[in-house]
């Protein structure tokens, strides 16, 4: 056999590799048995891995944690401290390594404890190098491909970044600076905006951006769990404190460790859950139901809300010390009617979403559906889009969409095309179309639509009459 260079030895019997040359994989040698470790050694470094040396169990768990070994063959017995103890320990540190044990004297009571304990192999002393080899290979190739499914696995489930948030208009340029801005930072913010507008999408990117990316995102949406139910959600509880109660429950806030709570809408909180948000909000720490000690935690805070709060504060129906703990840093998201220049993008974007999900092929959709989508009143905003534009996925029967795809009404023949470029005609044509929409939305209650609209009753009838609108 070629002799190697020896590296310098370390106390404790510890030997490190030389400059890594070699990517085939890294092994650590847990042997007291001179001979052995360094016929192993030699062996492993011709054939191409990066290797170290450890004859005792500190040294062995030093290396695990510097040297980052994909296999460790680890001899059952060892000076202070057994092998199958250095095993335990090592997986306390890097839970990903994947242990081989040696031994002289096998028994199936200790196959089977080495295996129980988190081994992957078993060798007898003396050990052949072609079964050696062929452990290591299969061994490596499993760790690299479990490493990759853990990547993968990650990526899917990471939370939307900006990328996902689409739209180039003003308005949404400066959301997308907000965040930018106070993503990093572990402040409390408060999202406002209608239905619709995405303020989930947003609170995921804040979380993308902030200090702890890969930790948890937990979203619930406050109005959506029963008031005696919801504390228990977001604090916790102990054991027996509900009629379900039949084991202790950690809260959301705790169980998001240094990642995110989003709390959705948040105008929805019952008088009493304000109280103790507020109260865990100011000392970083929750109190379960039915216990006497509270829990600390790190998570962050991100609300939402489509209720006009400060109002909701004027009413007396929300604590208004939550406000303004809550309100440190206010994002707004535009409704969709606001930021009409984006649809486009936005219809491209879903359309590539739905198709793919649903397996058919539509490449886009017509100049005159374009047009009628951008003049669409879009009261459920993004959500409402996205939802016309799954329907109209299902409906296709080619790869362009045209109008008749969509629900009836949204997009309709405009009198400026047949009037080529009249101005008036075409906001003539997008007031009519316009009213009827919000007129529809209300289940036509005038009254309701001239508030939306911003004008009075007896406006809403002068426009109603002028622009030959029946409903």
């Amino acid at each position: 056999m070629k002799m190697m260079v020896a590296e310098k030895e370390k106390p404790n019997g510890i030997t490190t590799p030389p400059a890594p040359t070699a990517a085939r994989g890294r092994i650590l040698i847990v042997d007291d048995e001179e001979v052995i470790s360094g016929t192993l050694h030699e062996f492993l470094q011709e054939e191409g891995f990066e290797v170290a040396t450890a004859a005792e169990m500190p040294g062995a768990l030093a290396l695990v944690e510097s040297f980052g070994p994909d296999v460790v063959l680890c001899d059952v017995q060892l000076p202070g401290g057994d092998g199958l103890t250095v095993l335990e320990r090592s997986l306390r540190i890097r839970p990903e390594t994947l242990f081989i044990m040696i031994t002289a004297y096998a028994t199936v009571e200790n196959a089977v404890s080495a295996f129980q304990r988190g081994a992957q192999d078993y060798l007898m002393k003396p050990v052949l190098f072609e079964d050696l080899l062929a452990k290591l290979d299969r061994l490596i190739a499993y760790r690299r491909l479990l490493m990759e499914n853990q990547a993968l696995r990650r990526q899917l489930h990471r939370p939307a970044d900006l990328d996902a948030l689409i739209g180039s208009t003003p308005t949404m340029q400066a959301v997308k600076t907000m965040i930018r801005k106070v993503g990093p930072t572990r402040c409390t913010v408060l999202l406002t905006g209608e239905s619709g507008t995405g303020k989930e999408l947003v609170a995921r990117a804040l979380h993308a951006t902030g200090p702890d990316p890969e930790g948890l995102f937990l979203a619930i949406n406050s109005a959506a769990i029963p008031p005696d139910r919801l504390e228990a959600q977001l604090f916790g509880h102990v054991r027996g404190s509900l009629a379900v109660a039949d084991r202790d429950h950690t809260g959301l806030f705790v169980a998001a460790g240094s990642g995110t709570v989003f709390l959705d809408e948040i105008g929805e909180l019952p008088s009493s859950t304000q109280a103790k948000l507020l109260r865990a909000i100011e000392n970083k720490e929750v109190l379960p139901v039915g216990a006497t000690r509270p829990v600390s935690f790190q998570a962050r805070l991100i609300t939402a809300s489509n209720k006009d709060l400060p109002a909701e504060v004027a009413a007396g129906r929300f604590r208004a010390d939550l406000y303004y703990r809550l309100n440190v840093v206010t994002i707004h998201l535009p409704p969709l009617r606001d930021r009409r220049d984006d649809i486009p993008d936005l219809v491209a974007a879903l359309l590539n979403r739905h198709a793919r999900r649903l397996g058919k092929r539509v490449d886009g959709v017509d100049n005159a559906t374009i047009r009628g989508l951008m003049a669409a009143s879009w009261v459920g905003n993004v959500r409402e889009l996205s939802n016309a534009l799954e329907r109209a996925v299902i409906l296709a029967e080619g790869p362009i969409l045209t109008p008749d795809a969509f629900p009836p009404g949204l997009i309709v023949e405009s009198e400026a095309e047949a009037d080529g470029d009249n101005l008036r005609a075409a906001v003539r044509d997008y007031e009519r179309r316009h009213i009827a929409r919000v007129l529809r939305d209300c289940d036509d209650d005038k009254r309701e639509a001239a508030r939306r609209l911003g004008m009075g009753l007896s406006s809403l009838y002068r426009k109603l009459e002028e622009l030959g609108i029946r409903l």
